[in-house]
Formats: C-alpha cells, structure tokens, sequence
C-alpha cells in the first residue's frame, strides 16, 4: 500500500515539476523576446517649434539630437536649452511609458518594477523563480 502512495506521490509531483518547469521556459523565453523588443525601442519627439528633435531608448537613454539650422538664428541660448532639455524630458517620459508596456507584457506581477530601476534580468528571473516555485504560476 505505501509503495502505491509513494508511486502517487511522485507522479503528482513530476506532474507539477513539469507545469513548473513549463511555465519557467515560457517565462524565459518571453524575457528574450522581451530583451530584443527594449534593444528596439526608439522614441523620438519634437519641440513645439519643430526645431529640436530628441530621440531616446527605452530606459531614457539619449540616443540623438538634432536641431534645425533655423535654430541659430533666434540666439537665444537660455530658450535653446530650455527647448532641448523640455524635448529630452518629453521624449524620455514617453520611452518610459513604452518601456513599462512591453515590460507589463511579459513578466509576472511585482517583477517589472524592479526591473525597470535596475534593469538587471537576472534580479528578474530570480524574482520569477521564486514566484513559480510558491506555485503562483505567471501573471
């Protein structure tokens, strides 16, 4: 009789290491595709006036500026930075939004916040190890 139980047993928790495991490999293989699609990601805005572009990554990085010759004409150079740094802010806060919907998108709940302030995958996958072995499964 215990040998049955025990046979049992280990088919119910080969059953589960298995959804486990399964769910893992998902997860893992979401956070590549994830991975390319933030190496992607370009937001690009621009001022009021046309004059200045400000294109940025997907954890705000500056990625370019470029200003439109007639800019030089009005030198103002407080105006100009002010232009500058409103069309960087403007182009960062819209790289983040993007950011945080294509993170929302492919990691369980309370790992993306994480990994947004760090941008450490690893911290990331340890906080989905963990979920999945509570047996929370993904979000």
């Amino acid at each position: 009789m215990s040998e049955r139980v025990d046979r049992d047993a280990n088919r119910e928790l080969r059953a589960r290491f298995d959804d486990v495991y399964g769910q893992y490999q998902q997860l893992r293989s979401n956070l590549d595709e994830l991975r390319a699609r933030l190496a992607a990601v370009r937001v690009t805005r621009r001022s009021a006036d046309g004059q200045v572009t400000a294109t940025v990554g997907a954890r705000g990085e500056l990625v370019a500026v470029d200003l439109d010759p007639a800019i030089y004409q009005a030198r103002d150079a407080e105006a100009l930075s002010r232009t500058i740094t409103e069309t960087i802010r403007a182009a960062t806060t819209a790289a983040g939004d993007a950011t945080r919907e294509l993170v929302a998108e492919h990691v369980p709940a309370g790992g993306p916040v994480e990994f947004l302030r760090t941008g450490d995958f690893g911290a990331l996958l340890g906080r989905a190890e963990a979920v999945l072995g509570r047996g929370e499964g993904p979000a």
